[in-house]
């Protein structure tokens, strides 16, 4: 199952890259520019056609990504058909048309998994009510628990079925069995395991009351002390919690508007996440210059935070693919869903060797109305090209690290 999750990832990793690479094909024929080379896979080239429109089409050795080749690609060219002689409108639409497709692919993906079961990343995922039908076979259950936390001194126990959570405003215990009426909007019923955490946090500080069941037995209800702030570990409840199955949530005619809403609610968590992430690390790497210890203390928990927040294509092939590869279809397409719209994050970004960044270089000369001359780009790019290595590397190596 590992050889097959590893062999699926590179598949679905190159075949993204790809539709990356297809945008930049089709943005710049458009616009008059002569592309060279067309790869699936790079260099060195195993196979390669010369197509009738004249482009090189060419499979190559290492199964990673693609490339499209443009002629006269540094923003200096200025021979007819170079990307240089471009305008700054077609410069944008090439630079970006990337981004789109990686967009359109997640769209596409999310609307698919609308119709045969989207399961659900994250609390408030959009959903169509009228033309929504959940299919939750499953059960949440308790995976873990804290010696000493709020859950332990409350009795929960691994394997405990949650059933509900009810926040301080409310006495609704009644309820014997998940989902039950309730017009009490702080009351909680549980369908997917997130939801356990992320109410935890949100009730911060207060007492909540638990439902859940045992060994199949009836709703018991007792209560529990959320810590005001995480702790060290950052749990305010301290259970873990997992699902016997995903809930899927189906749609019909609404599929289509499913897809999009998912991609941009996805989108903007992606970039709050790399937020949080940059935060964290560059926050974590400042605190440790402090000269007070609990502050550098806080500095390392910070950056090994970040650390343990990333994901680089080692850990992403060898161990994330085949997880979904035998957990199914459905977890194997979200993230290939997840993977494309990161995909198209990651390349909004102003680092100059990616597409965000070499666009934002091009606005800055054209703003400051200076030509922007090939050594000050291969200067910016190769400096840009060095710290992404540089990070490449460093996730690299916390990626074998996790794997082995």
């Amino acid at each position: 199952m590992l050889a097959l999750g590893i062999v699926v990832g590179i598949f679905i990793l190159t075949l993204l890259v790809v539709v990356h690479e297809f945008g930049h094909y089709l943005a710049a024929r458009r616009s008059g520019v002569v592309v060279e080379e067309f790869g699936i896979g790079l260099p060195p080239r195993a196979w390669g056609k010369k197509l009738k429109n004249g482009v090189l089409f060419s499979i190559n050795w290492l199964p990673i990504g693609g490339f499209c080749k443009m002629q006269g690609e540094s923003d200096a060219a200025d021979k007819k058909g170079d990307y240089g002689k471009a305008t700054y409108w077609q410069k944008t639409k090439i630079l970006f048309a990337g981004v789109v497709m990686n967009w359109l692919a997640a769209i596409v993906i999310f609307t698919i998994l609308a119709l045969v079961g989207m399961p659900h990343l994250i609390r408030g995922q959009f959903t169509v009510p009228g033309d929504t039908v959940v299919d939750s076979p499953s059960a949440v259950r308790v995976a873990e628990v804290v010696k000493g936390s709020p859950a332990d001194k409350a009795g929960l126990k691994k394997g405990d079925m949650v059933v509900y959570l009810d926040g301080p405003d409310t006495n609704d215990t009644q309820c014997i069995q998940a989902p039950c009426p309730s017009d009490d909007e702080d009351m909680l019923y549980i369908k997917e395991a997130y939801e356990v955490t992320d109410y935890a946090r949100e009730h911060a500080g207060e007492t909540i009351t638990v439902g859940y069941k045992r060994d199949g037995g009836n709703l018991v209800t007792t209560k529990a002390i959320m810590l005001k702030e995480g702790n060290k570990e950052g749990y305010y409840f301290g259970l873990s919690a997992s699902q016997d199955g995903a809930t899927l949530y189906r749609s019909t005619w609404s599929a289509p508007i499913v897809g999009v809403a998912t991609t941009v609610q996805l989108t903007g968590e992606t970039f709050k996440g790399v937020g949080v992430l940059l935060g964290e690390l560059f926050g974590g790497l400042a605190k440790q210059l402090s000269l007070d210890a609990s502050t550098r203390e806080s500095g390392r928990a910070d950056v090994g935070k970040a650390g343990d927040g990333v994901t680089g294509p080692v850990g992403i092939v060898g161990v994330l693919f085949p997880q979904a590869t035998q957990a199914g279809g459905i977890t194997l397409l979200m993230l290939a869903g997840v993977i494309s719209l990161s995909l198209a994050v990651m390349n909004v970004l102003p680092i100059p060797a990616l597409d965000g960044g070499r666009w934002l270089l091009t606005t800055i000369y054209r703003l400051r109305r200076k030509k922007l001359t090939q050594e000050a780009e291969e200067k910016a790019v190769t400096a840009g090209f060095i710290a992404l290595f540089g990070l490449f590397i460093l996730i690299t190596i916390i990626d074998i690290v996790r794997l082995f």
